[in-house]
């Protein structure tokens, strides 16, 4: 009798288990992986603010009330256009183009949907932050001339026009991921999308006076937002997995490798340079850093992303101080250099170095494990998703820009621009300091 209670209970025990394994295929909410991406969602809302303090440091003095004002309101309005129309445009069943409107006002989500392994409102609440930060990123380019008007109506069409688009084609059904574009946590989606969108802008509003390009305010501020940025990194990059598993942790793992390579590279580009290391240009490394390893940073391993921060800090640096001046587009922040030129190099080191066991496909490709047809097919298709970010958003960026141009215009008067637009956009400064006539700022 003993024996025989022992197999029923042993039977009943793996009924249960068996029973619970099938059950947690069937769509179960993993609680860690649940916990993991609501975390990485704040890390990422985070970034905004920090993205504030980052911009708002570089800006001259007279304009940084409008930097803080321009970038903090993207969360209050993306916020607002993801939920109406954004995350169904982007994430819906729809087209090779675009998504549906099913999700529109999120119907028909409850907290009983699933994503995965995680509630649609976790993976809806973390896509949203990346939304966010995308066109608060391109507004770095047009420091002290566009009108905050056109600010705000710039935002709203951007983000539906140009980056729910791009978001679909690559993460939510559309022809890019379809084609095998590797773009991990936004090297596309994010940074030439917001690259390219501020190169656009740049050249349409035309440069500002010289007398009006001022250092930069506060560098200790700079500092902070540099610090924000890549504590919410761990979020944006290794949340991207949606899951709290092994390869988050090498998505997390790759992006402080690749930040710390570049932030090192970037400041011995500059000693060699012009013969100084200076605290902004090792801050720009960091970023550009942390902006190059984004789409790979859960297709490569530590040494690939070594590498990789390598070429972030020597291909950006490059953009910044040749290429800017070359073509003569007063990118003020470096939007351009840094995460389009950035998001171009990591897109495509993302063919160059990921590896067979990271992105599932047959065939080896990538650093230290041998190149076949496979590995060169691959960069062909990075190239495509490359090439079609580039064109799409510069063409779109075009149409948003003439449009508010012509209604009700894009770029603030001469003597606005002189006066600053802290004070003539906001009626209020940064810092209090002495003046010597209403408006003017004595430095």
């Amino acid at each position: 009798m003993k024996k025989l209670g022992f197999l029923f209970v042993l039977v009943f025990f793996l009924m249960m288990v068996t029973s619970s394994m099938a059950w947690a295929g069937e769509g179960a909410i993993d609680t860690g992986d649940n916990a993991w991406i609501l975390a990485s969602a704040a890390l990422v809302l985070l970034m905004t603010p920090g993205l504030c303090l980052f911009y708002g440091g570089i800006c001259s003095v007279k304009n940084i009330v409008n930097m803080l004002m321009m970038v903090f309101i993207t969360i209050a309005i993306i916020s607002v256009q993801w939920i109406l129309w954004g995350y169904s445009l982007s994430f819906a069943d729809g087209n090779w183009m675009i998504g549906g409107l099913s999700k529109v006002g999120l119907m028909g989500i409850t907290p009983d949907s699933v994503s995965g392994t995680i509630p649609e409102y976790t993976f809806m609440i973390f896509q949203c932050m990346f939304a966010v930060i995308t066109p608060a990123l391109v507004l770095g380019a047009v420091e002290g001339r566009m009108k905050f008007g056109a600010a705000l109506l710039f935002v709203p069409l951007f983000a539906t026009a140009v980056y729910n688009p791009i978001c679909h084609w690559q993460w939510g059904g559309g022809w890019m991921g379809n084609f095998g574009v590797l773009d991990f946590a936004g090297g596309l989606v994010v940074h030439v999308c917001c690259g390219a969108g501020a190169l656009t802008l740049a050249v349409m509003l035309g440069p500002r006076k010289r007398e009006n390009v001022k250092p930069p305010c506060n560098l200790p501020a700079v500092l902070c937002g540099t610090g924000l940025l890549w504590f919410g990194w761990f979020g944006f990059n290794g949340g991207s997995q949606l899951a709290a598993d092994g390869n988050a942790a090498l998505a997390f793992t790759v992006t402080n490798e690749a930040a710390a390579t570049a932030t090192f590279v970037w400041m011995v580009c500059e000693y060699f340079h012009k013969g100084k290391p200076t605290l902004l240009g090792a801050l720009t490394g960091a970023i550009a850093g942390l902006a190059t390893i984004t789409p790979a940073s859960g297709f490569v391993g530590p040494l690939g992303a070594i590498q990789i921060g390598i070429m972030a800090g020597v291909g950006c640096y490059f953009a910044v101080e040749k290429l800017k001046p070359a073509f003569g587009y007063d990118d003020a922040l470096d939007v351009v250099g840094v995460h389009a030129i950035g998001g171009t190099i990591g897109t495509f080191a993302a063919g160059l170095y990921a590896t067979q066991l990271a992105t599932g496909k047959d065939g080896a490709y990538g650093f230290f494990i041998g190149w076949d047809m496979a590995g060169l097919g691959q960069l062909g298709i990075q190239c495509v998703g490359i090439a079609a970010t580039w064109a799409y958003t510069v063409a779109v960026c075009i149409i948003i820009g003439l449009v508010i141009k012509y209604t009700i215009g894009l770029r603030t008067t001469e003597e606005q621009e002189d006066t600053g637009l802290d004070i003539t956009q906001h009626g209020e400064m940064g810092y209090h300091l002495e003046l010597e006539t209403v408006g003017t700022l004595k430095r």
